[in-house]
């Protein structure tokens, strides 16, 4: 992701104390701790100009929970500045940037897996595959089942694993019915959900994240 924007002459910066979003306290239904963990988020990147994720997962959670999290709380306002600047990678460079194109080249055919939060938290659907389609040599293929969940969930897969594996195993169906080489999506735990099932099947489709074939360019 920062070889795309700085490609496009953009000034990254990327703190690493910043280790997570508190999305998995948060699911797990403990608000408080997963303010804990936000607060650091929101006092960390209060003064950043726009934020992007390559994970749907996590701007949903800055974008759509914060709000929520932050309630009646000091930050309130800061957290919810902040949702409001967030942006998924996609999302960023199709719809603020109008980019497009960036001259990638990926000679591979593909299909590509929605992620839950992307798709429904903060409808991203068109943005990655106006992306894809504009990527030199690469033949994207769709699902039949485009929009059912991979099954990851977070804590979901922990506390169903059974429920977790077997909707994973129905969406790696999908996507081995297309043909694809590679499996995309904008959301990496879902790519690891799958490619841990796929690899355990010992099939030949490799997940891949959006960001590193949009980044396949001299």
């Amino acid at each position: 992701m920062v070889r795309i924007f700085e490609k496009l002459g953009h000034k990254i910066e990327f703190d690493e104390s910043i280790v997570c979003c508190g999305q998995p306290a948060f699911n797990a239904g403990y608000w408080n701790e997963a303010r804990d963990v936000g607060i650091r988020v929101v006092e960390k990147l209060q003064t950043a100009e726009v934020v992007v994720i390559p994970s749907g997962s996590c701007g949903a959670m800055i974008r759509v929970f914060y709000p929520e999290v932050f309630k009646n709380h000091p930050q309130e306002e800061a957290a919810r500045s902040l949702g409001q600047k967030t942006y998924e990678l996609s999302e960023f460079l199709v719809d603020r940037l109008g980019v497009t194109d960036l001259g990638s080249r990926f000679p591979a055919k593909v299909t590509f897996h929605d992620g839950c939060h992307g798709l429904r938290e903060l409808h991203v659907k068109p943005q990655p595959r106006q992306l894809l389609k504009r990527v030199k040599e690469l033949t994207l293929v769709e699902m039949e089942d485009q929009t059912s969940c991979c099954g990851f969930g977070g804590t979901f897969a922990v506390k169903f694993p059974m429920i977790s594996t077997a909707m994973g195993e129905g969406k790696c169906a999908s996507a081995l019915e297309t043909g694809a080489e590679y499996l995309v999506s904008n959301d990496s735990s879902c790519l690891m959900h799958l490619q841990g099932l796929l690899t355990r099947q010992k099939k030949t489709l490799k997940t891949i994240h959006l960001a590193n074939v949009l980044a396949s360019f001299d």
